[in-house]
């Protein structure tokens, strides 16, 4: 594995070198907080919003929720906050193990411009001016969700050939890493295979990317198991900061993962998860239209569900009470 000081940026083709986040067009609900923010607004994405504070950026975990890569009209209390602590527990666990964007997570040391805005505290972070890498780094530990209908069909995923007779939700005999592209808000995310994300990023990009992502998931698994969580499969993303390979975005966190408790687990059929999967599940049992999403407003007690478990998982993950 190459040191993180020898990764170049350089690595990366031009075009995707230069696109830090892509402008999205599409209108997103925002709740009355988000829109008093008065700062110079760089990317509203599904879930996130990314200011520009000169030398840095702010990002904001919304309440947002998203679901086959469309933003749902329905807000959930507080999922912002523990998406952001959650996210700031496991980049404080890996600090030595793997660098990251960043600077400061914690509402009492921000600048005293973004003190007035109170909405900020506890779902807010200042990070560095990474240069993004345009590739969804997905390790899968176990066989299900999309990985399970690929395998149903070719014993395959992303081209990796698995052995024969798995079942749903089986561990996998060995964490593969699937990267997939990073599309705009309603577009398709598509799985590539690594030739192809080598083509796209460089060779040794691409490598180090795959080991790193392999490594941080191993990692995050066994502790999570000691804490009585299956983490089955994750989504990290990467991106260059003075010539070096860094982790940004979000980390280990119920939207980009899926978690299953221990005590119920059951190979051989869908998991009931502390994740996004049970919203996908609700929408599958309504024929979601992908169309509709903007305007679709989720029942109390789905949303309800949805808040339980996320703490779970925060309150197992982190030990703290949310």
């Amino acid at each position: 594995m190459q040191s993180f000081k020898n990764l170049k940026k350089s690595d990366i083709i031009p075009d995707i070198k230069t696109l830090i986040f892509k402008t999205l067009k599409r209108k997103i609900k925002m709740s009355n907080q988000e829109g008093n923010i008065n700062l110079p607004l760089i990317c509203r994405g599904k879930v996130r919003d990314v200011y520009d504070l000169g030398q840095s950026y702010l990002i904001v975990a919304s309440d947002r929720i998203s679901a086959f890569d469309n933003v749902i009209s329905a807000m959930i209390p507080n999922k912002g906050k523990i998406l952001h602590k959650l996210s700031m527990f496991w980049f404080d666990f890996f600090q030595n193990i793997m660098p990251n964007h960043i600077i400061t997570g914690n509402f009492n040391t921000f600048p005293t411009t973004l003190k007035k805005y109170e909405y900020l505290r506890d779902r807010s972070m200042i990070v560095k001016k990474a240069n993004r890498i345009d590739v969804e780094c997905i390790v899968r530990g176990y066989l299900t969700g999309s990985a399970w209908k690929e395998y149903k069909k070719s014993q395959k995923i992303c081209d990796i050939r698995l052995s024969a007779n798995l079942k749903e939700s089986s561990k996998l005999p060995t964490p593969i890493f699937t990267p997939s592209s990073k599309e705009n808000i309603g577009e398709h995310d598509k799985n590539i295979s690594f030739e192809e994300m080598s083509k796209n990023v460089g060779q040794n990009t691409a490598k180090n990317l795959q080991e790193y992502s392999l490594m941080l998931y191993k990692k995050a698994s066994e502790y999570s198991i000691s804490r009585g969580i299956i983490l089955a499969d994750t989504k990290l993303e990467f991106g260059f900061y003075d010539d070096q390979l860094i982790l940004i975005d979000e980390i280990f966190t119920p939207d980009s993962s899926r978690f299953w408790e221990i005590d119920k687990y059951e190979e051989g059929k869908a998991q009931d998860g502390l994740d996004k999967q049970y919203l996908r599940d609700y929408l599958k049992s309504l024929n979601f239209d992908r169309l509709q999403a903007a305007s679709l407003e989720l029942p109390r007690d789905i949303i309800e569900k949805i808040v339980e478990k996320y703490v779970i998982v925060y309150e197992k993950l982190t030990g703290e009470k949310f």
